[in-house]
């Protein structure tokens, strides 16, 4: 993975963003917090983020309303659900919606690190086969271009 990956945590809990910040800080990652989903996409709008953790519940948004609302970004944003509440529906709508993981609260740190190292890994594999693939359409096209100018 090059370069520190970036991280927004959106939850209305200062508790949990100070915690999971100090956490991720630790393991390499830059953070940046929003308390609300109206923050949450203002930030989003103005800097790129590899990776979300989104509450479900915040005080002026439902959080799965928010997977479809963040810009669309390259490589595209890992967006990791966390809820307090537990609903069977919330985790398949979530993950209809796009979300790439869910997490019950409290969410445990070792297993959030692991999944965001993960989805980190297959998104830098993603990208390099897509760099792969162009470069490779991009050297036939040129061969057959040069081919039939002779």
């Amino acid at each position: 993975m090059k370069g520190k990956k970036k991280i927004l945590i959106v939850d209305d809990d200062e508790g949990i963003c100070k915690t999971l910040g100090l956490i991720l800080e630790d393991e390499g990652f830059l953070i940046d917090v929003a308390n609300s989903g109206k923050e949450a996409l203002k930030k989003s709008e103005k800097s790129n983020y590899n990776v979300v953790l989104l509450d479900i519940r915040l005080p002026d948004i439902e959080g799965t309303k928010l997977l479809k609302a963040f810009p669309q970004s390259t490589p595209k944003m890992i967006k990791i659900m966390m809820t307090g509440f537990p609903q069977i529906g919330n985790a398949v709508e979530a993950l209809n919606l796009g979300a790439d993981a869910y997490f019950m609260k409290p969410v445990h740190p070792d297993d959030v690190i692991k999944t965001i190292r993960e989805k980190l890994e297959a998104q830098t594999k993603e990208e390099e086969l897509t760099e792969e693939k162009l470069m490779t359409f991009l050297e036939t096209r040129t061969k057959e271009l040069l081919d039939n100018l002779h």
